[in-house]
């Protein structure tokens, strides 16, 4: 059975860091799916209601549902744009899915974006843009991390939590 682990969060929160991680504890199959990269590297295509790739990153999700014991799927994910997404992903991992959402001040996450590469590529004025303040999807349950929470706390955690996805 294939296990969804789902991470959402604004800019700079840390979710790709996470995710990354998560992907090298999880081990060899794991499937990491990241918003920016399918997005911006992948598609070139601007995010919104109707991105081209909310029908990508389902299809990614069943074809790697035939081949991985998880799937990680990371990004903003602006609620109201990629709800019917998420219903259906899940749907696809047969409800086998934990998901967690970065709520952190935009102090926070300015303060994180600027330890990044990507200070380069854009700053506080392009995050207070993209900023969703406490963005959570209700049906999924998400479990909340904060700025208290560190990485290996936070991994042990969702490794504990997968644990009960029986």
């Amino acid at each position: 059975m294939t296990k969804l682990i789902i991470i959402r969060g604004n800019s700079g929160s840390g979710k790709t860091t996470l995710a990354k991680e998560l992907q090298v504890l999880l081990g060899r199959n794991t499937m990491l799916l990241s918003q920016d990269v399918i997005r911006r590297d992948t598609m070139r295509t601007p995010d919104g209601p109707n991105s081209l790739i909310i029908p990508l990153i389902s299809d990614m999700v069943r074809y790697g549902k035939t081949v991985c014991p998880y799937i990680i799927v990371e990004g903003i994910f602006k609620s109201d744009w990629y709800f019917k997404m998420f219903e259906e992903l899940v749907e696809i991992c047969e409800e086998k899915a934990a998901a967690y959402y970065f709520e952190l001040t935009f102090e926070e996450t300015l303060r994180r974006h600027q330890t990044r590469d990507k200070t380069q590529e854009f700053g506080e004025e392009a995050m207070r843009r993209w900023w969703n303040e406490k963005d959570y999807i209700d049906f999924l349950n998400e479990q909340t991390l904060t700025a208290t929470d560190d990485l290996s706390m936070i991994l042990n955690k969702i490794k504990k939590d997968l644990n009960l996805l029986n």
